[in-house]
């Protein structure tokens, strides 16, 4: 674990040293200013918008740094030929996708809390925060276990594939992880029952991102059962182990010269 641990605080220093990071977090933080002249317009519903515009800006730019840092966190090293010295060293396969992954998942959990933190500040700003407020910051660690799904979906497919290939890969996945409901519910004249049963089996294999999504409740102040904390961690922690454990078994039979 040690090793692993060295893997992901050098991940995380790069990641951190990346000038895009901070200028993906900074154009969040301007949208969720923006955020307060655009509640100020929609009188009475303030809070309905600012939460609505941060907590999207939070997931979107977060989605952004998951992707596309994700995909080149292998092939970057491929690429400098940093990754052949690394594993000449004792460090196997799984402890450097392990300290990847651990490592982009901290640089996530910082860019997050800036984030969240800009989006008190403005709440704070429009009024006093109250107890309902919390469940702001559970709709944020929501979208910090997303991310992390969408991280080691991205390294799975960047162990095997091209980086273009596993951004196509990692977006279409969660584009249709994001419909696992309406594939178990949906039913069609001209649907055979063959159908329905693939789409209900894939229902239950994709990620289900939408379990994640809290966004109406946060905005409207509404609780968040512990209950659905609970399931949200165990089924993220999980799914990513899977994805892990899956990457680990490909990457440990790819050719790397």
């Amino acid at each position: 674990m040690n090793r692993v641990a060295v893997v992901a605080w050098n991940t995380f220093r790069e990641a951190v040293r990346d000038r895009v990071l901070y200028n993906l977090v900074f154009f969040a933080l301007v949208m969720m200013a923006a955020a307060v002249l655009v509640g100020q317009i929609s009188i009475g519903i303030e809070q309905l918008v600012i939460v609505t515009l941060g907590l999207s800006a939070i997931s979107v730019i977060g989605l952004l740094i998951a992707v596309f840092i994700g995909v080149s966190l292998v092939s970057k090293e491929m690429d400098k030929r940093t990754l052949y010295a690394l594993l000449a060293k004792p460090v196997r396969r799984w402890e450097f996708l392990l300290g990847k992954f651990v490592g982009l998942v901290l640089t996530l959990a910082l860019n997050t809390a800036a984030m969240a933190a800009g989006l008190f500040v403005v709440l704070r700003y429009v009024k006093p925060l109250e107890r309902a407020d919390l469940a702001v910051l559970v709709a944020v660690y929501f979208i910090l276990l997303k991310l992390a799904l969408v991280v080691a979906l991205a390294l799975l497919f960047s162990c095997y594939t091209t980086p273009l290939l596993a951004i196509l890969f990692t977006a279409g996945l969660y584009v249709s992880g994001l419909f696992v409901e309406e594939m178990r519910t949906y039913r069609s004249e001209t649907m055979t029952p063959a159908v329905r049963a693939i789409l209900r089996w894939l229902s239950y294999v994709l990620p289900n991102f939408q379990n994640f999504d809290v966004m109406a409740s946060a905005a409207h102040g509404r609780s968040i059962p512990g209950a659905l904390i609970l399931q949200n961690t165990a089924y993220a922690a999980l799914y990513c182990t899977v994805l892990l454990a899956s990457a680990s078994v490909i990457f440990s039979r790819r050719n790397l010269k």
